[in-house]
């Protein structure tokens, strides 16, 4: 009795992992498309995060070396990731974004440019780990060079 009741407790189970496998045959191509999209949103979001702290000391705000530092280190960190996100061509679905289909024709070039903002970002870190606010705030704007020099090429113009 205890044999039928383990046999019959493995095809039920079998039964069950089959019709949930055969139901769930993973996430449509639209599904990918917006999961690669919300993916990246994230990914800017990150570094609008963290930029958004040293524009604000260029702008006014209580410099802090420290936290211009450590910002600038993340988004070094961070921006290692812009052309993985990209990975996904999705061109062709009705995915909300300011990409432009161009990203897909010059892999190479928007690579680069990412690893522009990866160096630019290691740079001005150098330099806010030094302390000195002049040094630090004159430094911020090519930092935020390398970002427009992408967004020009790359990003939907939203002004």
């Amino acid at each position: 009795m205890k044999k039928i009741s383990l046999a019959l407790a493995w095809v039920i189970a079998s039964s069950m992992f089959y019709a949930a496998s055969a139901q769930d045959d993973g996430p449509t191509p639209e599904e990918q498309a917006m999961a690669a999209t919300a993916d990246r949103q994230a990914v800017f979001k990150l570094l609008r995060v963290n930029i958004g702290a040293i524009i604000g000391m260029a702008q006014g705000a209580p410099f802090e070396a420290e936290v211009a530092e450590r910002n600038a280190r993340r988004i070094a960190t961070i921006a290692t990731m812009i052309p993985e996100v990209f990975n996904m061509d999705t061109r062709g679905y009705d995915v909300q974004t300011l990409a432009l289909d161009v990203i897909w024709d010059n892999p190479e070039d928007f690579g680069d440019k990412a690893q522009a903002l990866v160096a630019a970002a290691n740079e001005f870190a150098d330099v806010a780990a030094g302390g000195d606010m002049a040094a630090t705030l004159g430094a911020v704007q090519q930092l935020g060079g390398t970002c427009g020099n992408c967004h020009d090429t790359y990003r939907q113009d939203v002004d």
